[in-house]
């Protein structure tokens, strides 16, 4: 006898992204898996008494995305203090700095996040900026990369002494190591951890999103999340990579890699090459626009010991390399083993990439965990153009190279923003052939690729019978409107086939 489902799609259009091109109409979900895909008439013999039954009305169904960059706590102050990603520049900063301060009285610091100034005539934001805001409250604003920060005079007095000369640029503007001076001094108890996260959760879930690979460093969230997953009151799995000065008690309390419960997981052991090309301090084989050759994080003999030590005690690595010459030095350094691949390394954003490189990542089985999103500095006159010049911007961010070389992409967002249908509508219209995918290959990318990246190919990333009941559900097809995905709305998320978002 075969047993009822527990939830029935149908009047869909379900895209497993196993086919390429098949589409199927409906789809069936019993004890949190998908349980059978196919015309109505086969669906329709697994509903029972009990089953709840969605008229899709035509909706495109799709597997989850999975996140495979992450700052969820990050994205929580967003959502909690001033969003500044959407400044036209230093006045509307002030002005939402203002009216954040004016919300959050009760706190000392007054924060702003996510601001890009490459779009704006005026540069990074100043101390001359911020004393706007308040001369008696430390206030700070972070770059959306969080490799630059801005501080008024009371946060950039209060905390000059204690940060490293060469990362102060002067007027307030601070980079790197002095960065984190300023992060570990803002950072949230418990209570605020979890108010952060919860907001980050339910702002990821009504964009699709089912799964994340969260960066975490110096942060209460594993706590959380383990919390929320007792209380089975999380809405998104959490794969937990850990920065790499944790590595010693990740080790010591006997976690490793892919240890956890089926919501939330231990990942990677997370480090740094180089900074951000935001930041001027991607490095660079060759100079800057306007000199300079960018700066280490991480020198490389460093690099090379800590993944030595990592790889050996069984974890994943997961290594920021921005500019061409820190990835040419991470992949020399994760090649110290025969089979990185095996190991699922991971190389984050790999920005600018040679030849040689791209057939490196083919070759060696490693990981380019990307962000697509960050095509949005690759045109004429962008971001790219102004770090790196006309010819080199070209060579920024080239899925389609990586691809067709036989590379494993995974797609995440870095939360600049966090958006799936945004970063897959970048990859789908970007404007060099080197850079651009299908549709079907970009939103593989987020999530068959991205489970893929975090060990989960076995259970998540595709809509086919024996996964997980992990999807989304699109207002339109992005097939059918390949120009304009970023507009595209989300219907209805599932996780373990219980509905966490619906805008129906």
């Amino acid at each position: 006898m075969t047993h009822a489902a527990d939830l029935l799609f149908r009047n869909a259009e379900v895209h497993t992204l196993v086919e390429p091109d098949a589409t199927h109409e409906a789809l069936a979900i019993r004890d949190g898996r998908i349980v059978r895909v196919g015309k109505t008439y086969e669906i329709e013999f697994l509903e029972g008494v009990e089953t709840d039954v969605i008229d899709c009305e035509g909706r495109v169904v799709l597997p989850g995305f999975v996140d495979a960059h992450t700052h969820m706590e990050t994205l929580g102050r967003y959502l909690v203090h001033a969003d500044l990603s959407g400044a036209g520049g230093p006045d509307d900063c002030v002005e939402h700095l203002r009216e954040s301060a004016d919300e959050r009285g009760d706190h000392e610091w007054i924060l702003g996040f996510g601001y890009d100034e490459s779009r704006w005539d005026a540069g990074y934001l100043t101390s001359t900026d911020l004393d706007r805001v308040s001369g008696e409250r430390p206030v700070a604003a972070f770059r959306e990369d969080m490799h630059v920060a801005s501080l008024n005079t009371v946060a950039r007095e209060r905390y000059e002494d204690d940060m490293p000369t060469g990362d102060v640029k002067g007027d307030g503007v601070i980079v790197e190591e002095a960065v984190d001076v300023v992060y570990e001094a803002i950072a949230p108890g418990p209570e605020e951890t979890r108010e952060l996260l919860v907001a980050a959760g339910e702002y990821a879930n009504a964009r699709g999103v089912t799964g994340v690979h969260d960066m975490v460093r110096n942060s209460h969230a594993p706590r959380v999340y383990r919390d929320l997953d007792d209380e089975d009151t999380l809405t998104h799995r959490v794969r937990i990579n850990y920065w790499s000065d944790h590595l010693d008690a990740v080790s010591e309390a006997g976690l490793r890699t892919n240890h956890g419960s089926e919501m939330v997981r231990t990942g990677a052991i997370k480090t740094y090459t180089d900074g951000s090309f935001g930041g001027r301090t991607a490095k660079l084989t060759e100079p800057y626009e306007g000199g300079g050759t960018g700066q280490w994080v991480v020198p490389p003999e460093e690099l090379r010991e800590l993944i030595k030590r990592a790889d050996g005690e069984g974890y994943q690595l997961s290594v920021h390399a921005i500019g061409d010459r820190a990835i040419e030095e991470t992949l020399d350094a994760m090649e110290i083993r025969d089979d990185p691949g095996a190991a699922r390394h991971r190389i984050e954003h790999a920005e600018l990439l040679s030849e040689e490189a791209i057939e490196r990542f083919a070759e060696s089985g490693i990981v380019a965990s990307v962000q697509p999103n960050f095509l949005k500095w690759a045109g004429d006159g962008g971001l790219y153009d102004d770090r790196l010049g006309d010819e080199r911007r070209t060579r920024t961010n080239r899925y389609r190279d990586l691809l067709d070389a036989g590379a494993r992409l995974a797609f995440g967002s870095d939360c600049m923003p966090l958006d799936p249908l945004l970063g897959v509508h970048h990859a789908v219209t970007a404007s060099e052939p080197s850079q651009r995918l299908s549709v079907t290959e970009a939103l593989r990318a987020y999530t068959s690729g991205a489970a893929y990246a975090g060990f989960d190919e076995h259970r998540l990333g595709t809509a086919e019978p024996g996964k997980l009941a992990d999807l989304v559900v699109l207002e339109e097809s992005p097939w059918e409107n390949d120009d304009r995905i970023d507009d595209i709305e989300i219907a209805t998320t599932l996780v373990d086939g219980t509905v966490v978002y619906d805008a129906r």
